[in-house]
């Protein structure tokens, strides 16, 4: 019934589609299981996809080929761009998508892909020859072979739900758990633990009194996710924004007594950076008020995501307290809040790939790694993707450094600091931050990924274009040289200083009040030879101009580090035999194995003399 797959994919959440996506697209024959077919790609949480760090996650999905941000386009309600009135390197892309919609773009897109099939049945165990992975196991029976397999299990591993006193097995509600994977895996010598997480009531849009809650519109510009030139709503749909009170509080705090949370039934570790509402009024008792986003699920349902008041409360708690939130006083819900506890496995147990260090071919990404969010799931599934399929091609992985891509700090951050809570993205993790904007993804990582036979020719086009062009303009401001009579009517009207003396149109730029599509716009001799470009490319010209200095001291900064980053560690080097390494480095070492120097000095525990010492006994 079954031909052998170069990789089976294990669910089909937002990992396991960017994984299939990906190997089938390099051309693996490809087999993605999930429990249900109807469910491909769910927005099981929040309908939205990126925020701050998130949404430069998806764009760099975007830049190597992946599906996130065409998808995300496709199907978005809302686009906001987030801290804009910081600097760029702190611009992230939110948008507010369909739910439905999502989910059947995101089916579209997997059906349309080449070498891709499909099957309907859940796996409950491995097939392991050696130390090799062999395939898999299905509930219905059937043994299928591959030659790798990527597990993208999400919160279902043993997945337990929790509200109030009631609780009962399940991935997500009225879906049931995955079993067998786990025990499996520990008998092979895998550690494992608990992590839990939550999701707020969905309400009725209808019984909600709007004009009690402040409007919250998308941009009006829409610059989406993807570098291709992606179909953008012609309209959009606001959120909303309102607040609990010392009411809400109150009546939350009579079901404490009956919280899974309080009362000890979870013991798996909640998101620190994303509190239930319960934990909020619990960890921050001086503030009386916590703010709500009253976000839509799509353009043809009334359902409402209450975003802001996750709970595993008592069902009736939770209504009564939400009843006395400004504009909810008539609320009906849909479904009550609930929290899930599911397994992971500490992601100091994979490579750099995501393969396992135990089992060869065998890969991890999403949730099983402790991680929290669609966009950190989704671009660890496509480096899986990827990686299985070089693995099974004979070729070397593909990783990226914590300087390329806020995908590289991710990975780095969990292969070397593991987690013992849901790890989400911040800017604050990636210390090149000024080079990991979300418009640059493009120039910096496709043609990596062109080269390697993902992304299109389309994309690569796409990105010499913005390059050239990028060039001519800065070229065109370093070169054109204004008078008082041209630049004048323009720095007064930002209240800036009148010209002194003639000088190039690059130095007017560099006020910190000017923006150069302004500027072009207000003075022709600079707009005849700009405007003719693309707006992304005028954009890029005036950040590189502006942010010239932090970016070459960023750079800096990463040619020093990379020069530890390229000295490789042997893979089954004997740490033992360095006698001066301390007892703290020595076991680190032994159980992370880095694979370079610079991976051996980020591993939490180990100081500068360690690596010192390590870099001597290798003669380096």
């Amino acid at each position: 019934m079954f031909s052998e797959y170069d990789i089976i994919v294990a669910g089909a959440g937002h990992a396991g589609c960017e994984a299939a996506a990906a190997a089938a697209n390099l051309g693996s024959k490809v087999l993605l299981v999930t429990m249900n077919l109807q469910t491909i790609a769910q927005m099981s949480c929040n309908p939205a996809m990126g925020g701050i760090a998130k949404g430069q996650i998806v764009r760099e999905i975007d830049a190597l080929g992946g599906y996130s941000g065409i998808v995300s386009d496709l199907s978005m309600v809302q686009f906001r761009m987030l801290n804009r009135s910081k600097g760029p390197a702190m611009w992230s892309p939110r948008s507010q998508n369909d739910r439905m919609l999502f989910a059947q773009t995101w089916r579209n897109m997997l059906e349309q892909t080449k070498n891709l099939d499909f099957y309907q049945d859940t796996v409950r165990g491995l097939l392991i020859k050696g130390n090799r992975i062999a395939g898999i196991v299905t509930n219905l029976g059937h043994e299928i072979h591959g030659k790798a397999v990527v597990l993208t299990n999400g919160t279902f591993l043993n997945g337990v739900i929790h509200i109030g006193e009631k609780q009962f097995a399940g991935g997500r509600v009225s879906e049931k758990a995955a079993t067998g994977i786990t025990e499996q895996l520990i008998a092979l010598g895998f550690e494992s633990n608990r992590l839990k997480t939550g999701t707020p009531p969905r309400v009725d849009g209808r019984s909600l009194d709007y004009s009690k809650m402040d409007e919250q519109k998308g941009d009006e510009e829409i610059s989406g996710f993807s570098y291709l030139d992606t179909k953008k709503p012609l309209k959009q749909k606001s959120c909303w924004i309102t607040y609990t009170n010392t009411k809400v509080h109150e009546i939350l705090k009579t079901g404490f007594d009956r919280s899974p949370m309080f009362t000890g039934r979870i013991g798996g570790v909640g998101p620190r950076y994303c509190p239930s509402i319960e934990d909020k009024i619990n960890r921050f008792s001086e503030r009386d008020r916590h703010q709500l986003f009253v976000e839509p699920e799509g353009w043809d349902t009334v359902e409402i995501y209450v975003n802001g008041f996750s709970t595993s409360l008592p069902e009736e708690v939770q209504y009564d307290a939400l009843r006395t939130v400004p504009g909810f006083e008539n609320v009906k819900f849909f479904r009550p809040g609930y929290a899930i506890e599911y397994d992971y496995f500490p992601p100091t147990q994979l490579h750099s790939s995501l393969e396992t260090k135990l089992i060869d071919n065998l890969y991890f990404a999403g949730q099983i790694n402790g991680t929290t969010g669609y966009e950190e799931a989704a671009c660890q599934g496509l480096i899986a993707g990827i990686n299985a399929h070089l693995k099974t091609s004979e070729q070397a992985p593909f990783t990226l450094k914590r300087s390329e891509a806020y995908i590289g700090v991710l990975i780095d951050d969990l292969i070397n600091k593991g987690t013992e809570e849901p790890y989400r993205m911040f800017t604050s993790r990636a210390e090149f931050r000024t080079l990991l904007r979300q418009d640059n993804a493009d120039l910096r990582l496709t043609e990596m990924s062109y080269k390697m036979g993902l992304a299109s020719q389309e994309r690569m086009e796409l990105v010499k274009e913005k390059s050239n062009q990028t060039a001519e303009i800065i070229q065109i401001l370093r070169e054109v040289s204004l008078d008082n009579s041209e630049a004048d009517p323009y720095l007064l009207s930002l209240g800036s200083a009148p010209l002194s003396q003639k000088q190039k149109a690059l130095q007017i730029l560099l006020r910190p009040e000017a923006d150069l599509l302004t500027m072009a716009r207000r003075i022709p001799k600079i707009g005849d030879k700009i405007l003719t470009y693309k707006p992304d490319s005028i954009q890029q010209a005036e950040i590189q101009i502006k942010y010239e200095i932090y970016i070459q001291k960023e750079k800096e900064l990463v040619s020093r580090m990379n020069d530890l980053e390229n000295l490789n560690i042997p893979r089954n080097f004997d740490y033992g035999k360095v006698s001066a390494l301390s007892s703290e480095a020595l076991q680190k070492f032994k159980k992370i194995q880095p694979e370079t120097l610079g991976q051996a000095s980020r591993i939490s525990g180990v100081n500068p003399t360690d690596v010192q010492i390590l870099m001597v006994y290798m003669g380096r």
